[in-house]
């Protein structure tokens, strides 16, 4: 741009710079460049589509009255007969009500208990001592159900169990409780004895989130007086609520998918209608007698359930707090 001033009649040239050049890359020319990432990732591409989504393909099963000796093609197709079946049967619904109830008691006390104790364990000073309980919480994780479920039976015997022993001991108690033989002592039991195998493991990624907090928000709250207490509501809790509702929201998706590792191994005739829960009921009324279409069917039901339970998780807490997984 050229000016000319009137004063002296000299001519000022101003030059105006010009915006650079965005440097576009194509989608074929990244993956080139990113090729061995790619690489690498492939394996792990092909093991979820061959374990996770190719399974899939068995649910036409629960549409069938599926016979393992007959080609697919000669299967016999019944439509929804199986969920009409199994939402018909009394048993589903008293499953349904284990499973549930399970499900809230893990939810609430095993996303709790974690997330206090990893706060816990970042309050403590002294670094050998919070390694060795942060080792000691975690190798729990690592122990077989079917080792717990010998232990915490054994604990809990009327024979000998240190718990009865205990309280015994401290006159709470006359005379020794069969805990494993009462229905309503089971869900507390396998509460309890998830909450011990899981919380040191669980507390890790809390753990992880709170080192990413910068350390000189607590400097600058130490300066202004804040007590521990004040550091972890105001700065510990807000500066890790992304990892809490992301965890909160993946143990909403699995309310009603939680296995049956921990019941299997607990259970015993006594207390069946306590301990039965929708993975087990689909292995003894589905499997185990032949019933293979009213097995996947069961299992379609909780897949689905379990998705639409996700979804709307996730939905609650993208609209309430802005944090959501997808």
């Amino acid at each position: 741009m050229e000016t000319l001033s009137a004063e002296n009649g000299t001519r000022n040239v101003s030059v105006t710079p010009e915006p650079p050049k965005k440097r576009k890359k194509g989608i074929w020319q990244s993956i080139v460049q990113q090729k061995y990432l790619y690489l690498m990732s492939l394996p792990f591409v092909i093991w979820l589509f061959v374990f996770n989504y190719l399974p899939i393909w068995g649910w036409t099963m629960a549409f069938q009255n599926y016979k393992p000796s007959k080609s697919f093609s000669e299967q016999k197709w019944v439509g929804f007969k199986n969920f009409v079946d199994l939402f018909q049967d009394e048993r589903f619904y008293l499953v349904l009500r284990n499973t549930l109830a399970m499900s809230a008691l893990g939810l609430i006390f095993g996303f709790i208990v974690p997330l206090f104790f990893a706060v816990f364990l970042n309050e403590l000073r002294g670094n050998i001592f919070k390694r060795t309980v942060q080792t000691v919480s975690y190798l729990p994780h690592f122990v077989s159900w079917v080792v717990v479920g010998g232990i915490i039976t054994k604990m809990l015997s009327i024979d000998g169990g240190i718990v009865n022993e205990l309280l015994l001991s401290m006159h709470i108690i006359n005379e020794p409780i069969q805990f494993m033989a009462q229905g309503k002592w089971f869900w507390g039991i396998v509460t309890a004895s998830d909450i011990w195998k899981e919380t040191g493991w669980n507390a890790i990624i809390y753990l992880a989130a709170i080192t990413g907090i910068d350390k000189e928000l607590y400097e600058a709250s130490r300066v202004d007086g804040a007590g521990r207490f004040r550091q972890i509501w105001n700065i510990t809790l807000p500066g890790i609520r992304s990892t809490i509702s992301v965890l909160l929201i993946m143990n909403i998706g699995h309310l009603i998918g939680i296995g049956f590792e921990k019941q299997f191994q607990l259970q015993n005739s006594l207390v069946r209608d306590f301990s039965e829960v929708l993975d087990l009921y689909a292995l003894n009324y589905g499997i185990n007698i032949g019933r293979f279409s009213y097995g996947t069917a069961i299992s379609m039901f909780t897949s689905v359930v379990s998705i639409i339970l996700l979804f709307t998780a996730n939905g609650i807490m993208k609209k309430t707090t802005k944090e959501s997984i997808m």
